[in-house]
């Protein structure tokens, strides 16, 4: 079955970003009507104005701050009075090692890639329940299957994700609500790009980055066909939960495809290199910032 997104509304927190933004483009070139949510407004804006179609709007909301949240859907509500898909995508990493990072930025980056669409969502139950077929969509990662050692917060924060919206996708399918997860491995987006400049984790270069296109497909096959989750690469995925058959056994297979990583790395910053997103200044990388 083909989900039909004509006059859908569609809410997609994160929205102005990589993924967000291609996800926007790609509901509202079906008829949906978006509600792009960014922490920076005017990206939101600018992101809602370029869609196809008509009925967009851009705002700019913290999701970490609970009022702010209740405001936003309270405008959603006078507008639409509802929501037909919620799309958690919002999120963060850090390539600060575990050891070295503040209390206070390990609560932030907790609580925006777990706390934060568990509340969303939770808020936003009375505008689903108004849609005649409501659906929620959470954009989780590989990261919530297999340990990365040099993002353990990151690694946290999206093993607690998956198995709540696990859980919330039962409880809720009983409710009328169909609740599923996509699990990307490596994107190129610009939080990917910010990673390996400096010098991040090396384990998820094992082949070239997927782009924000492979992971519509896999959120679109979730609205055509309501599962718990969707894996945009099969592969990648059966890998890592065999290797978590027996995690006692990581720390002498991490060193096997450390090498691997590292050589994808190098490639992906000689390919942002061609692409003008990043350069080498005094040996050091940093990203070109895009116009």
């Amino acid at each position: 079955m083909t989900y039909d997104f004509r006059d859908k509304v569609i809410l997609v927190t994160g929205g102005a970003g990589g993924i967000g933004s291609a996800l926007c483009h790609r509901f509202a070139a079906g008829g949906a009507r978006l509600v792009v949510v960014d922490i920076d407004e005017a990206r939101a804006g600018r992101t809602a104005g370029e869609l196809p179609g008509s009925g967009h709007v851009g705002l700019g909301c913290d999701l970490l701050e609970r009022a702010g949240v209740e405001l936003m859907l309270d405008g959603v509500a006078a507008t639409h009075g509802r929501i037909d898909v919620l799309v958690n995508n919002v999120g963060m990493t850090s390539s600060e090692r575990f050891d070295a990072r503040s209390v206070e930025s390990i609560e932030r980056e907790i609580d925006l890639n777990l706390v934060s669409p568990l509340v969303t969502t939770r808020l936003a139950i009375p505008l689903l329940r108004a849609s005649a077929d409501p659906r929620v969509i959470t954009t989780v990662s590989l990261g919530g299957i297999f340990p990365l050692g040099e993002t353990p917060v990151y690694t946290a924060s999206k093993f607690g994700l998956r198995g709540a919206m696990l859980a919330i996708g039962l409880d809720l399918r009983s409710k009328g609500i169909q609740a599923g997860s996509v699990l990307p491995s490596a994107t190129d987006t610009r939080m990917l790009r910010q990673e390996a400049v400096e010098g991040g984790n090396s384990m998820q270069f094992q082949d070239a980055p997927q782009q924000p296109s492979d992971v519509v497909r896999a959120a679109v096959s979730l609205l055509d066909k309501p599962r718990l989750e969707a894996y945009v690469r099969p592969g990648e995925s059966r890998l890592v939960r065999c290797a978590l058959l027996a995690p006692n056994l990581l720390p002498r297979l991490f060193p096997l495809f450390r090498k691997r990583g590292e050589r994808g790395m190098a490639r992906y910053l000689e390919d942002l290199r061609r692409r003008g997103l990043a350069r080498q200044v005094g040996g050091r990388w940093e990203l070109v910032e895009e116009a």
